[in-house]
């Protein structure tokens, strides 16, 4: 089969995925190992750039998904059914941080480093998705693990973890504070089109309020 022909293929399966699609399963449908297809998008996400086409491909670990070009977003919302903005609550960044460079990561643990309970938080989290559950730990009462999703990567706009900007561990006492900060530095600004409502600071805290009067 020949290059332009995968490319085309490519191009059909993640038009109509609509959503992330795994190399894996990828390279299974076309037939072509893994390191030469990652090449083959490569070239075509290359391409797509230098063209400045309407649409790109993005790359989230190792899965791959088409979508439009942020800065026609008001073009595109124009035609889409209106979206509510979701800004993140402070607290919601903080937990997210927690995951984010801890997964996979207990809600004990988030509630440790936190110093409140985080049961509502987590939960909404994992609504909007931004986090999921990624197995269970093995210790007593087999409690949940959480982590980060593809949808994570793609809304912060990076292609795996790694990339995440770096800091020290966090920390049991003001040092956490801290890196809290550095964190929400980098995603102050993030402002997401989602349908349904809002993560925000009053009904966030309402619901710790809630849970610690308990």
């Amino acid at each position: 089969m020949e290059i332009r022909e995968i490319q085309a293929i490519i191009e059909s399966l993640l038009f109509a995925a609509g959503e992330p699609v795994e190399l894996d399963r990828l390279a299974d449908i076309v037939d072509v190992d893994k390191r030469s297809l990652r090449d083959i998008i490569k070239n075509m996400m290359d391409s797509y750039n230098y063209e400045r086409r309407g649409i790109h491909i993005i790359r989230m670990e190792d899965s791959y998904q088409m979508c439009t070009r942020s800065e026609y977003h008001d073009y595109v919302a124009a035609l889409a059914q209106p979206r509510r903005k979701m800004q993140l609550s402070n607290a919601a960044i903080e937990v997210l941080s927690i995951v984010a460079y801890k997964q996979p990561v207990t809600r004990a643990t988030i509630e440790n480093i936190r110093g409140v309970n985080c049961d509502y938080i987590v939960n909404r989290l994992i609504e909007r998705g931004f986090v999921c559950e990624v197995g269970r730990l093995d210790a007593p009462g087999k409690p949940i693990l959480f982590g980060t999703t593809k949808h994570f990567l793609r809304i912060f706009g990076i292609q795996e973890l790694s990339e995440l900007p770096e800091f020290d561990r966090f920390g049991d006492s003001e040092d956490a504070d801290e890196q809290m900060e550095l964190f929400e530095e980098n995603t102050e600004q993030v402002e997401l089109d989602v349908p349904g409502g809002d993560l925000e600071d009053d009904e966030i805290d309402s619901g710790l309020s809630e849970r610690n009067e308990a």
